[in-house]
C-alpha cells in the first residue's frame, strides 16, 4: 500500500519550505514520491514555490477550492484515486493552513482509498512565532490539527528567545482546552534550526504516526468565517509591496487578515515571491511566477484592500 502523510499548520506556518526538505530527503533515500497540493483558495501559489524540487522521482498534483465543501472533498479524493495508479512509494499532502483534519481521515476510509493507501504520519507545523491572539475558530483549527499530530515541528525557533518559544508553546497548549480532549497526545516535538536536522530527526519523523485524538467536534461555516481575495496583474515595486502588505495587515478595516501571498513582476521582467504574515515579510526571487495577490482571513473588506492596492486589472 502506498504510504500517505499529511504535513498540516497553520496558514503561513511554513509547510512549503518543510516539504521541499522532507521530500529532497525521502528522494534521497530513493522514494518515488507525490505532492498534493490541497487549498482552501481558487489559486495555488505555494504548488509553484516547488517546481524546482519535481523530477523523475517527484511530481506534484494540485486540488484547488473555490467551490462549496462537498465540492472540494470529492475533487480530494478523485485526486487520490488518480494518484493511486501512479506508482507511488509515498504521497505527502499539504492542505490549507485552515484545512479541517477530518476531511483528510474521513476520505483516507472510503472506498477504494482505504486499499490503496495507509495512513504514515501527521506532520504538524507551529510557526515559533505565532500570532496569540487567533478567532475561536482559528484556534479550534489549530488545535486540531496539533491533537492529531505524530510529530510537532516549530518553524523559525532560532529566531526567538527562549521566553516567546515557551509563550507559543503555552498558547498552544491553552488551545487544547477549546477541544475539550479527553487526553493529552503523545508525539515528537522538534524545537530546533531546520538547516540542524539530521537523518535521525528524519527517521523519527518518519515513524511517528499520527494521533487517535478524541475531542470534541466544533462546527464552523467556513465560507463565513474564511475568506480570500485575489488581485490579478498588479505592478508595484517591491518597496510598495512592503509597505502596502503591513498596512493592510494591520488595519481593522480591511478584515483579520492572516495572510497575503503571491508572486509579483518587477520592471526587469525578474519575478519575486511574496509571503507576508503579522509576524514576517518574506520577499524572495523566483525563477517564474503568476502575476497575483492572495490576500486570507476572517472577515475581508474588499473595498478597503482595494483602497491601498486599486482595483485589480481585466
Amino acid at each position: 500500500m502506498i504510504q500517505i502523510d499529511l504535513i498540516t499548520g497553520f496558514l503561513g506556518s511554513g509547510k512549503t519550505t518543510f516539504i521541499r526538505k522532507y521530500t529532497k530527503y525521502l528522494i534521497d533515500q530513493g522514494l518515488n514520491i507525490g505532492i498534493l497540493e490541497n487549498d482552501f483558495g481558487a489559486v495555488n501559489v505555494d504548488a509553484m514555490l516547488l517546481q524546482d524540487i519535481l523530477g523523475d522521482n517527484c511530481t506534484l498534483e494540485m486540488v484547488a477550492g473555490g467551490c462549496d465543501a462537498d465540492c472540494h472533498r470529492r475533487r480530494f479524493k478523485t485526486k487520490l484515486i488518480a494518484m493511486g495508479m501512479c506508482g507511488y512509494d509515498r504521497v505527502l499532502v499539504e492542505p490549507s493552513g485552515i484545512f479541517d483534519m477530518d476531511e483528510f481521515f474521513d476520505a483516507l476510509h472510503e472506498d477504494p482509498l482505504d486499499r490503496w493507501y495507509t495512513i504514515g504520519n501527521v506532520i504538524t507545523i507551529i510557526d515559533a512565532t505565532l500570532e496569540q491572539n487567533l478567532s475561536e475558530a482559528s484556534r479550534y483549527l489549530l488545535a486540531s490539527q496539533v491533537a492529531q499530530a505524530g510529530t510537532v515541528l516549530y518553524s523559525h525557533s532560532q529566531e526567538v528567545t527562549p521566553e516567546q518559544l515557551a509563550s507559543t508553546k503555552d498558547y498552544v497548549k491553552q488551545s487544547f482546552d477549546i477541544l475539550h480532549s479527553k487526553s493529552t497526545p503523545k508525539q515528537i516535538v522538534l524545537e530546533k534550526d531546520w538547516k540542524d536536522l539530521t537523518d535521525e530527526d528524519y527517521k523519527a519523523i518518519l515513524s511517528s504516526g499520527y494521533q487517535d485524538a478524541n475531542y470534541t467536534k466544533l462546527w464552523f461555516d467556513d465560507k463565513q468565517t474564511y475568506d480570500s481575495l485575489y488581485f490579478m496583474n498588479m505592478d508595484f515595486t517591491e518597496d510598495f509591496l512592503k509597505e502596502s502588505c503591513q498596512k493592510i495587515l494591520h488595519d481593522p478595516a480591511c478584515g483579520k487578515v492572516f495572510r497575503i501571498k503571491g508572486f509579483q513582476k518587477l520592471a526587469d521582467g525578474s519575478w519575486i515571491s511574496i509571503n507576508v504574515t503579522h509576524q514576517k515579510t518574506e520577499i524572495e526571487p523566483i525563477s517564474n511566477g503568476q502575476a497575483i495577490l492572495i490576500v486570507i482571513g476572517e472577515g475581508l473588506n474588499q473595498e478597503a484592500i482595494e483602497g491601498y492596492w486599486g482595483k485589480s486589472k481585466p
